[in-house]
């Protein structure tokens, strides 16, 4: 199956712009919840990717992101 290659240019943006809302989600728990518990972690990164319209995220990547932010020191540079 070939693909057009202004398919990839359309969809390029797009996925950025997805991985932006992303970031600010993860960058925004691990200030506010690095070294808390995974259980606390996990739901808070959970809103904050639904406050940045950014739901559509695999579980398991959402549970990595969770535990790495658990288990972040609590004293990380802004």
């Amino acid at each position: 199956m070939a693909t057009d290659s202004g398919e990839y240019d359309e969809a390029i943006p797009i996925v950025a712009a997805h991985l932006a809302k992303i970031e600010r989600a993860v960058s925004r728990t691990r200030s506010s919840h690095a070294g808390q518990a995974y259980a606390v972690v996990r739901p808070a990164l959970r809103q904050a990717l639904e406050d940045e319209d950014a739901q559509r995220v695999v579980p398991q990547v959402i549970d990595e992101f969770a535990r790495r932010i658990s288990e972040a020191p609590d004293n990380l540079p802004s």
